[in-house]
């Protein structure tokens, strides 16, 4: 379920009301990546239900939550996690990168030393 942190949300979708939103403060990603994130937040909706986000902690890391209304009898309880590990896993270096790509335009962290921790991991 949703956490309580300070978040700032790159995109979400709704199964509820069918809609997908995305947050124009980072239109400067490349096109495939925005085209990426709206495939995972559709399809997830759609298999699973309720709402998808993607967004940023403050730290920069990248979250993926999934919540559903109160009552809702068609969410998949256990399939959301499940379905969102295994996007952190086949989606891996994509979701590394849009977190250096947020420290290094928004917390205007060193690039050389992020690529050099991404690179020994």
């Amino acid at each position: 379920m949703g956490t309580k942190s300070y978040q700032i949300v790159i995109c979400a979708a709704s199964a509820y009301d069918q809609k997908y939103y995305f947050n124009h403060t980072f239109d400067k990603l490349p096109g495939h990546i925005k085209d990426q994130l709206q495939i995972i937040c559709v399809l997830f909706t759609q298999e699973i239900g309720g709402i998808l986000t993607i967004a940023y902690t403050p730290f920069g890391d990248v979250e993926i939550i999934s919540e559903k209304e109160e009552g809702d009898l068609l969410y998949d309880d256990i399939g959301a996690p499940l379905m969102i590990k295994e996007i952190r896993k086949t989606r891996r270096e994509m979701l590394e990168a849009l977190s250096i790509y947020y420290r290094v335009t928004f917390l205007h962290q060193d690039p050389g030393e992020l690529l050099e921790d991404w690179e020994e991991e």
